[in-house]
């Protein structure tokens, strides 16, 4: 299927790897121009580099952490107004309600709801006035089912939720629609260290651990990168326009609930 959106720019942050760099290589497959935001400037680079080879677009890169004012005005500066915004951030360490100060879950809150609104709002004027955006939040199945090791992010990503909710049915009008794409298990780095620490915890295998998670998805496998990203570039598609302020869970059905 022609997406529609060859030519089209996109910032996609923490892209350097996993889900965010599902999304970027599917955009680019889609002929659209990449601005690339990580931490980490050698992963970073290679996979610009990895995309460029791949799908023939235009790469910008800028390693920042863009949870900080000083980075995130860097990509801000460096992206220029775009078409697509995917907005993606690591999320905060799990544990118990006991564990939480007042500083982890502001630390929550600035990287998991405050960055990306920020991020929107120095983007959708630009698209507002062009008649023409999108805009993908990657958060999280918490916001459909909390999980309880992960009460920070729980918290932060609802937040994020609340704000899409409200502004995306206002911008839809221009042409620009907001959505949140919300991914169960995947085959990443952060599931990879998370099944570790489980094994390590119960005093057995890694193999053991991901048998007993299979097990609760209906599908019986992890998510992968590259699904993940074909569905995020759906939603930035020519397709999509009539998509607005959903949450669409990308979960091999893990989450059981009719609506």
């Amino acid at each position: 299927m022609d997406l529609g959106i060859s030519g089209k720019r996109a910032l996609v942050t923490a892209s350097s790897k996993g889900l965010g760099r599902g999304c970027a290589e599917a955009l680019a497959e889609a002929g659209v121009d990449l601005v690339l935001n990580a931490r980490g400037e050698e992963a970073l680079s290679a996979t610009a580099q990895a995309i460029r080879d791949a799908h023939g677009v235009e790469v910008t890169v800028l390693a920042a952490d863009i949870v900080s004012e000083e980075g995130r005005a860097a990509v801000l500066e460096a992206a220029g107004q775009v078409d697509i915004l995917v907005t993606n951030a690591g999320g905060p360490p799990p544990g118990v309600w006991s564990d939480w100060s007042r500083d982890d879950f502001i630390a929550a809150l600035e990287a998991n709801m405050l960055t990306p609104i920020a991020l929107m709002q120095a983007m959708l004027p630009g698209m507002m006035e062009k008649g023409w955006g999108r805009v993908v939040n990657i958060t999280s199945q918490s916001v459909k089912a909390p999980i309880p090791a992960l009460g920070l992010s729980n918290s932060a990503r609802a937040g994020l939720t609340g704000f899409v909710a409200g502004t995306s049915r206002q911008v839809a009008q221009h042409g620009v629609t907001i959505n949140n794409l919300l991914p169960g298990a995947h085959d990443t780095d952060r599931i990879d260290a998370l099944d570790r620490a489980a094994a390590n915890t119960q005093g057995t295998s890694l193999e053991d651990v991901r048998a007993a998670k299979f097990k609760t998805i209906p599908v019986r496998r992890y998510g992968t990168a590259a699904e993940f990203g074909r569905t995020c570039a759906f939603l930035c598609s020519q397709h999509a326009g009539y998509i607005v302020g959903q949450n669409i869970l990308a979960d091999g059905g893990g989450i059981n609930a009719t609506l």
